[in-house]
């Protein structure tokens, strides 16, 4: 399947936006302004995926969101972006670097 460019925009900046969009993995009152035109714009470009998005949008966790990303991105961009999102840009060196 193929998707606009403006939504895989939309949802990279969700998820590497996670501190700002998120709060206990669920989306706070931004993110879910941002989730719903992200939905919306699905919609429109893929109506066969409408069970889908109605399933989304009941239940609006990073799990929800991960799920779609999986489906626009592909799962290893995804997994990539979620990290830099959740953990930064030094999450390897600064979790070697760190004495627990």
């Amino acid at each position: 399947m193929k998707f606009g460019r403006d939504i895989e925009a939309l949802l990279k900046k969700l998820l590497l936006g996670y501190k700002r969009y998120f709060h206990n993995d669920v989306l706070n009152s931004d993110g879910r302004k941002l989730f719903e035109e992200i939905l919306r714009m699905t919609m429109y470009e893929h109506p066969e995926l409408r069970r889908l998005i109605y399933r989304l949008r009941r239940n609006p966790t990073i799990d929800s969101v991960l799920k779609l990303a999986k489906i626009v991105l592909g799962e290893r961009k995804t997994k990539e972006i979620y990290k830099i999102g959740v953990y930064g840009l030094y999450e390897e060196e600064y979790l070697k670097n760190t004495i627990i």
